[in-house]
């Protein structure tokens, strides 16, 4: 098995970057989630609340966060973090210190989106502060990430998504790309759903432990292309009628991990993987 994708999402909700490597670190890798959408109320803002968000295009330069979209020049935003008071701000029930960006960035963003966009500004992790994963699932463990819904990857394997397009298919619905899923890391495998009996999962730099599946929500049916929702049930009713996880509630997709060993190394599409299984 190799690593045949890494996906970096510098701007919670907005699209990733596909890279052929980065560096990785306890938070995450290299730049992921470094930045959010927050609303007057300094809660975080996502695809859940505004589709659209799927349609503004990220880069990332030398010296600067680069976003895009058709209906506006892009912006530029310093990679250098901003001056200002650290200003509070909330992901699902953890709050966060982060650092706003400039005004121009909101006013960049409704004109982008129009109307639905207005009171939304961005927010960068502040890194002198850290967000611990929650403890339930560490075994005595401790990890971090930014903003992140939880953890700081998501594993995906392709024979899941060939196992789940497959169903889709035989219902009469479109097969998904993998991009409805958001991972940061896809193994190329032919196995489906094999990441959910892996304990950990390491290439010769690094190794991460595979530490709950991944719950899904209602993102998984949003185009990431369009921004617009073409089923609203879909891939959701058939991943809860393949009750992959017959044990929890809901849908899931992907594994949530950490990682415990190799910080600051590199991790490469095309790198080789080596899996541990989970103890039965």
């Amino acid at each position: 098995m190799k690593i045949t994708q890494l996906t970096v999402y510098p701007v919670k909700s907005l699209q990733g970057i596909d890279v052929t490597q980065s560096e990785i670190h306890a938070h995450g890798l290299a730049w992921d989630r470094r930045w959010m959408l927050v609303d007057a109320h300094q809660r975080f803002v996502t695809q859940r609340q505004l589709p659209a968000l799927a349609t503004v295009s990220v880069a990332l330069t030398a010296d600067s966060l680069v976003l895009s979209h058709p209906a506006v020049a892009p912006i530029s935003i310093s990679l250098e973090e901003p001056q200002g008071n650290l200003r509070l701000v909330s992901v699902w029930d953890d709050h966060c210190k982060a650092l706003a960006e400039s005004e121009a960035v909101s006013a960049w963003l409704e004109t982008a989106l129009g109307e639905q966009a207005k009171g939304i500004s961005l927010v960068r992790f502040a890194t002198a502060f850290t967000r611990a994963v929650e403890e339930d699932f560490l075994a005595g463990g401790e990890a971090h990430t930014y903003f992140a819904d939880g953890y700081p990857f998501l594993v995906t394997t392709t024979g899941s998504l060939d196992a789940l397009n497959q169903a889709l298919v035989a219902g009469g619905n479109p097969p998904v790309p993998m991009n409805r899923f958001r991972p940061n890391i896809v193994v190329a495998c032919d196995d489906a759903w094999a990441e959910d009996r892996w304990a950990t999962l390491a290439t010769d730099a690094c190794r991460l432990t595979l530490r709950k599946p991944c719950q899904r929500c209602k993102i998984t049916t949003v185009d990431q292309q369009t921004g617009t929702i073409p089923t609203q049930a879909e891939p959701l009713k058939t991943l809860l009628a393949l009750n992959t996880q017959p044990h929890l509630k809901g849908a899931h997709f992907g594994q949530n991990a950490t990682l415990t060993a190799g910080e600051g190394s590199v991790i490469r599409v095309g790198d080789a993987v080596f899996v541990t299984p989970r103890e039965a």
